[in-house]
């Protein structure tokens, strides 16, 4: 018993030293956001500013326009989220409960795409939406993520293991797979949507090479794009960034805090059956 009690207060120890080194770069990023310039720079380091700067925030505001970058952000996200919610939806249903020939094989091509690295598909992309006339434009920022095969693949893995039965008894009610895809499945996966929902939030609001690449306008610009762009309008005054990198990973933070059971929910009972 003393052996397992001093196992487990090393573990705990070891864990809680890692989550506040985890823990630390951004409590002095909130903490240098509201310093003064000669407390940002000061020498031994200053953990609690003497005052609470809040001008830093609005002086960054002022700077560049993150309140268009916030709304660019949003509307990014939202959309691709939907979008990215709904092919899954249908394309995780087909591969678990609509036998066609070849779905096995498909599935598994489809996996394969997860092998090939994102960096290798960012010509392409860029020259077909070149052509189509994409570019600085919402559609470029949107449209290429409203599919994920990760997402499909940790939804399929749901929806095995929704009882058979219940299909059986829908037809026998004389209920369309459509019907019973939307009245039945998806209320059941309901922990498993919402995971997807929340990884694709957090990806698409942190994203950055894409929409670097694919927008030229600074009205066009993401947040992270936004924020890159600012480390060289601030120039050294690191209190200004550290308030707009604050105002970029605030709210994601929250989110993540907010929801984080129902993402470790979703991908356990993802993970029950294949």
């Amino acid at each position: 018993m003393a052996k397992e009690a001093l196992s487990k207060g090393t573990i705990y120890l070891l864990l809680t030293l890692g989550a506040v080194f985890m823990v630390l770069p951004f409590l002095w990023m909130i903490s240098s956001s509201l310093k003064s310039p000669n407390e940002v720079m000061a020498m031994p380091p200053v953990w609690i500013p003497s005052q609470l700067n809040w001008d830093n925030y609005s002086e960054a505001l002022r700077i560049a326009p993150f309140d268009k970058y916030f709304i660019n952000s949003v509307i990014v996200t939202v959309l691709s989220t939907i979008g990215e919610l709904l092919t899954t939806i249908l394309a995780a249903y087909a591969f678990a409960r609509i036998y066609f020939y070849g779905r096995e094989i498909v599935f598994a091509v489809l996996l394969g795409t997860m092998m090939v690295p994102s960096e290798v598909l960012l010509i392409p992309n860029f020259v077909t939406l070149s052509n189509l006339g994409w570019i600085d434009s919402y559609k470029a920022l949107i449209i290429p993520w409203t599919a994920s095969v990760f997402a499909i693949f940790l939804l399929r893995q749901f929806f095995f293991g929704v009882p058979k039965e219940l299909s059986y008894a829908a037809k026998v009610d004389g209920c369309s797979e459509f019907r019973f895809l939307w009245y039945v499945m998806v209320p059941l996966a309901k922990p498993a949507l919402i995971t997807i929902a929340l990884l694709k939030v957090i990806n698409s609001w942190n994203a950055f090479l894409w929409p670097l690449i694919v927008t030229n306008s600074q009205e066009m610009r993401t947040l992270p794009v936004g924020l890159s762009a600012f480390t060289t309008e601030a120039g050294i005054k690191y209190e200004l960034l550290m308030a707009a990198s604050s105002m970029v990973v605030l709210p994601m933070l929250i989110l993540f805090f907010i929801m984080q059971k129902y993402i470790v929910a979703g991908v356990a009972r993802t993970g029950l059956k294949g």
